[in-house]
């Protein structure tokens, strides 16, 4: 049996547009090259569980699983995929993909919640957000995960969502100026509801965010999806595990 410290853990990110994942140790260092493929078109759930599976053999070895899902989760199971495909909603992504790699355990959370889990320091009031196809959102306080919050789908402006204002779909037809406009009101209106501490920004759009931030606003890098995968199994009272 591999000694604890020693186990390996492959962490996956299910996104819009694209799967990465990469392999890390037990103390969330990687291991391996990141590796990436473009997300099915349908994002149906057995198309991209092959999808997992064909990258995951081409990773060194691992033996557990952890997957950020672009949704709400519960025990393994989808509850919401806004941006993937409607066949996903009570699908049961945990013990479906543990199948698939030989029984290895698997553990999945919202994509953000993983985000978040890799960017926070523990202290205080924390809230991570991710810019990407859609948009999504982690709130944490002293380093625990408050579980499920969807900010994207609650009205921000002129009727719109967060999502509908802030989504890819939205920075690619108003461009990047006014779309940072709107970000910097979206940070605004965050920071009243939640007076956080510090507020992380991830995703893949978060390259293009060109404000002016201040010091308790962080842009962190787009793997931090990935190297927060390990949290899953040292946080797991935190996500209801």
């Amino acid at each position: 049996m591999k000694k604890k410290d020693a186990v390996r853990t492959l962490a996956v990110d299910i996104g819009g547009s694209g799967i990465k994942m990469l392999v890390l140790d037990a103390t969330g260092n990687p291991q391996t090259e990141r590796s990436r493929t473009e997300t099915p078109n349908p994002a149906k759930p057995e198309p991209i569980i092959a999808a997992i599976t064909d990258l995951a053999s081409q990773q060194s070895e691992f033996e557990r699983v952890s997957v950020g899902f672009p949704g709400v989760v519960h025990h393994g199971i989808i509850k919401t995929a806004v941006n993937l495909d409607p066949d996903w909603v009570g699908f049961d992504l945990a013990t479906v993909l543990s199948q698939r790699l030989s029984g290895k355990p698997v553990r999945v959370a919202n994509d953000a919640d993983i985000q978040g889990l890799g960017a926070v320091s523990g202290h205080g009031v924390e809230l991570a957000i991710t810019l990407g196809t859609g948009f999504g959102s982690a709130l944490f306080v002293d380093g625990k995960l408050v579980p499920n919050l969807e900010i994207a789908h609650h009205q921000f402006r002129k009727g719109d969502t967060y999502e509908e204002q802030l989504g890819r779909a939205a920075l690619e037809k108003i461009g990047g100026q006014r779309w940072n406009r709107r970000l910097e009101k979206a940070l605004a209106s965050l920071e009243h509801l939640f007076n956080y501490d510090r507020l992380y920004i991830g995703g893949g759009e978060a390259k293009k965010v060109t404000l002016d931030l201040p010091p308790n606003v962080i842009i962190v890098p787009n793997i931090t999806g990935l190297l927060g995968g390990i949290a899953l199994w040292q946080n797991s009272e935190a996500l209801g595990r």
